[in-house]
């Protein structure tokens, strides 16, 4: 018996290179920038973000961490970080810790992970001492956009909340809705994740999304919400065509995608970023201020256009306050 011992790179990921889409950094670009509290920002990708999105004046860092650590990287990457604050922060929950106290306390606008764990970052936001809760469910959301150009597509939620109940599903309705209309959509078409347009008992989430649908349509104004759709017909019109469903207002062109559970989200969006080369976003709404989520594997654009949607939002929350 022989066994192939050589790996070969997978045909199916993607060799295009993530680009941040012209039309987000454009407009964040012609905004006040806001202040940017990185927990733990002593890691080359948050530092190297960090410089990139301030010479593009899209933000205004705030470090907490080891600030030897913080400025011997500023010092590799040939950057001048004098005029900034540093908040001496030993270890990943101090750090985190003394992030979201500066977000809470109104010294920052946006809170960025850094070198530390989700969990522990998470935790830092979500601790009461911090003054971030707002009485509303966090819930994450990505804009993906394609290399190649054309709109986005947003989908939520696939970092944050593992198994989300109805009114967590309806909180992320809301909150994609409400991004949308921030970003100039004003009519946005919600498609609600399932693996089947029927309702059927052996598939409770198509019921959950038949639900949510309903819901939505008295609760959601100026959108479209639609479910159970599987997802050929929430992306492919020749399916829509196919199977008869071009009355749906949303099947076949939807601007977002609402998920059952964090594992359809999760794999959701990185198929779409390996399999595309698509940029993906990813802001956390519901707090007192935007909570970007970055991850190590996330690449310069996605870093870069998740500070640009913070950078929007936070602008769009001050003209709304």
């Amino acid at each position: 018996m022989t066994s192939d011992t050589t790996h070969t790179r997978s045909p199916f990921l993607s060799t295009v290179q993530a680009v941040a889409p012209a039309a987000l950094i454009a407009r964040a670009k012609g905004l006040p920038p806001p202040r940017v509290a990185i927990a733990r920002a002593g890691s080359a990708l948050p530092m190297e973000a960090a410089k990139e999105a301030v010479e593009a004046n899209m933000m205004e860092p705030l470090f907490t961490g080891e600030a030897n650590v913080i400025r011997k990287l500023a010092d590799d990457l040939q950057w001048d970080i004098s005029g900034f604050e540093i908040i001496e922060a030993k270890g990943e929950a101090a750090a985190g810790q003394a992030a979201a106290e500066a977000c809470g306390r109104g010294d920052a606008d946006v809170l960025m992970k850094g070198q530390l764990h989700t969990d522990q970052f998470m935790k830092a936001a979500l601790n009461r001492d911090a003054g971030l809760r707002t009485g509303k469910r966090l819930v994450h959301i990505f804009h993906i956009t394609h290399p190649g150009g054309g709109r986005p597509l947003f989908l939520s939620d696939g970092a944050v909340n593992v198994d989300p109940n109805m009114e967590t599903r309806q909180d992320a309705i809301r909150s994609v809705v409400d991004l949308m209309q921030t970003l100039d959509i004003d009519h946005p078409r919600v498609a609600i994740l399932s693996a089947t347009e029927s309702v059927l008992d052996a598939v409770p989430s198509s019921g959950e999304a038949r639900t949510l649908a309903n819901w939505a349509a008295e609760n959601i104004p100026n959108a479209s919400v639609s479910g159970p759709l599987a997802l050929d017909l929430i992306l492919s019109p020749d399916s829509v065509a196919t199977k008869g469903l071009t009355d749906d207002p949303v099947a076949g062109k939807a601007d977002a995608i609402i998920v059952p559970d964090i594992v359809s989200g999760n794999a959701l969006f990185k198929a779409l970023v390996y399999l595309t080369g698509a940029c993906a976003a990813g802001i956390v709404m519901g707090a007192k201020v935007p909570i970007l989520l970055t991850s190590r594997a996330d690449p310069p654009a996605a870093r870069l256009a998740s500070i640009a949607l913070a950078a929007i939002v936070n602008a769009t929350k001050g003209s709304t306050s």
